[in-house]
């Protein structure tokens, strides 16, 4: 079964486009779901994160503002926390991948948001990225509550630019161009892939 990496920086419409491959019978697994399960309220992550991170959890949920500070201001403190996190995600992919294989698909969707940054692109069979021009994903990430101009710009700095991540793609998915165009690439992307693992 082929494993096809979709990503794209903070904006760009990655989510979105994911729903679409969801919506033509695509298996997704979505690594940042994945996370949100591991650190709900009691979720299996909570105790070693506890064991780590003294203070961070409060009656079995975790309090992500004062992760976010530590693990922001010490590259270590990101380190260990990966070091929980990334085998529990691992484990979870497997599973998934699995389960698609065992139910007769032919590729699955990884969507990583950091593909290119954590070197997941390498094992990916094609990789699809999702695309807009800067000022369209400023504006977008701006809107969100919460958003500040000096947080966007952190953000961006840590990922690979999107340039970049263009020259590594099989497939680009251009999303500034309404949702109707964007849901006939994802059909065309579909398309072809089918083609490839006929």
């Amino acid at each position: 079964m082929k494993i096809v990496g979709l990503t794209g920086s903070i904006g760009m419409g990655k989510s979105e486009t994911a729903k679409m491959f969801r919506a033509l019978g695509v298996p997704v697994f979505d690594a940042d779901a994945a996370v949100h399960e591991l650190q709900a309220k009691n979720g299996p992550a909570i105790p070693a994160i506890a064991a780590e991170f003294p203070g961070v959890i409060n009656d079995g949920e975790l309090d992500r503002d004062a992760l976010g500070k530590i693990v922001f201001a010490d590259p270590t403190a990101k380190q260990k926390l990966e070091a929980i996190i990334h085998p529990m995600v691992a484990e979870k992919r497997i599973a998934f991948f699995e389960e698609a294989e065992a139910n007769g698909s032919k590729f699955m969707v990884l969507d990583v948001p950091l593909l290119f940054e954590t070197g997941g692109n390498e094992a990916c069979d094609k990789v699809v990225v999702v695309s807009a021009p800067a000022d369209v994903q400023r504006e977008r990430v701006l809107a969100r509550p919460g958003m500040s101009e000096e947080k966007f710009n952190n953000i961006v700095a840590r990922q690979t630019p999107d340039s970049e991540k263009r020259a590594g793609a099989d497939y680009i998915v251009e999303s500034d161009k309404g949702l109707e165009y964007a849901r006939d690439q994802v059909a065309q992307i579909v398309a072809e892939l089918q083609k490839d693992s006929a």
